[in-house]
């Protein structure tokens, strides 16, 4: 039997929607509901551009490094190895380096891009630095800034080393630090 205010017909009972329950909202109804959307495809992004993963497996770096080309592995070996020999031998091997690491920006991957920007860095900052150390030897000064140098540049070139034979391409090859 029909109370007071019961609905008339299904489509006016909305008790079910403000909380209400009726014999005709237990009874259920098809609701419509509307279509998902369809998620939109991600854009496809070079594989250069791609940024590294933070912590890769000493496994994936191996690999990563097998796939190098050996000569050009051992051309960014060489430049270090010149780096470290620049202070024994009064920057002779670092005026080598630089001839030898000018330009080799060209078809290298990500991981040996990145060390041959930092050789790039290291061996014209010492340049620079060190005609700076020569004209400061007339103030005193000179010999002061010819030895930091020295020390940077070996850290600098150990610390490359070391990121290379470990198969790590350097995290900001822009720094002026390690």
């Amino acid at each position: 039997m029909a109370e007071p205010g019961d609905p008339r017909t299904p489509e006016d009972d909305f008790d079910d929607q403000i909380g209400f329950c009726s014999p005709r909202s237990v009874e259920g109804r098809a609701v419509e509901r509307a279509p998902e959307p369809v998620p939109e495809p991600e854009p496809v992004v070079a594989a250069e551009s791609e940024p590294a993963p933070m912590f890769v497996s000493r496994a994936e770096r191996r690999r990563a490094l097998d796939e190098e080309p050996r000569d050009r592995l051992t051309w960014a070996l060489t430049i270090y190895a010149l780096i470290l020999f620049a202070v024994p031998t009064l920057g002779f091997s670092a005026i080598v380096g630089l001839l030898a690491v000018t330009g080799r920006t060209v078809n290298a991957s990500p991981f040996l891009l990145s060390h041959y920007v930092y050789q790039q860095r290291t061996l014209w900052t010492a340049a620079i630095a060190a005609l700076v150390g020569l004209i400061l030897i007339v103030v005193n000064l000179g010999i002061f800034v010819l030895f930091l140098l020295a020390v940077w540049t070996i850290a600098r070139g150990a610390a490359g080393l070391w990121r290379l034979k470990n198969a790590q391409p350097i995290s900001n090859p822009r720094t002026w630090f390690f």
